[in-house]
């Protein structure tokens, strides 16, 4: 088991920062860097007769870092993408708040 933790740790270990930030694209007179949470997932199967198995992973896009020419870098946040990370967070905070006013109002 240890020896299947350390080969996963050392797959892992050398995406780093190029799991959140992409390769520079050119787009007409700009230059684009998408920038991304990310997070890992993955998953295996099978037997030694079939031999299937399969995984994953995935990461929200969040905006980008633009230069125009002429001007500095510019981050352009993806504002559906920062919406539907910051729901789940507003939700938790209200329920925090509503329990905190209640246990204060005792």
């Amino acid at each position: 088991m240890a020896n299947i933790v350390s080969q996963i740790a050392d797959k892992v270990r050398p995406v780093g920062v190029s799991t959140n930030y992409g390769e520079p694209v050119e787009v007409g007179d700009q230059t684009l860097i998408p920038v991304s949470i990310g997070w890992f997932g993955f998953g295996a199967g099978g037997d030694d007769e079939n031999g299937g198995g399969g995984g994953g992973g995935a990461s929200l896009p969040v905006g980008a870092y633009v230069r125009r020419p002429g001007q500095d870098l510019q981050f352009e946040p993806n504002l559906i993408s920062l919406l539907a990370v910051s729901i789940p967070t507003i939700w938790v905070t209200g329920k925090a708040l509503s329990k905190v006013i209640r246990a204060l109002k005792k």
